[in-house]
């Protein structure tokens, strides 16, 4: 799947919502994407789009989304293929 770079920005919250989502540390979205955690911890705490290397936050989005986690918008997010 290719993104916009509009696409790709999403916020701290739906991160910390997708991690708790899939019952994932920070060190276990950590493995899954190969970026620090403090990094992911900094961007969590980020009110908007965190201020993270393009590249780190397309490496969360994507193991987010190889999960089943869609994003909707920057602030949203839905389980593949729930029902609305």
């Amino acid at each position: 799947m290719q993104h916009k770079p509009l696409d790709l920005a999403i916020t701290g919250a739906p991160i910390r919502a997708a991690r708790g989502f899939l019952n994932w540390s920070v060190q276990d979205l950590s493995q899954r994407c190969g970026v620090s955690e403090s990094a992911i911890s900094r961007a969590e705490r980020s009110n908007g789009v965190p201020a993270m290397q393009s590249r780190n936050l397309r490496a969360v989005r994507t193991a987010f989304e190889i999960h089943g986690i869609e994003f909707i918008d920057q602030c949203g997010l839905r389980q593949r293929g729930a029902q609305s």
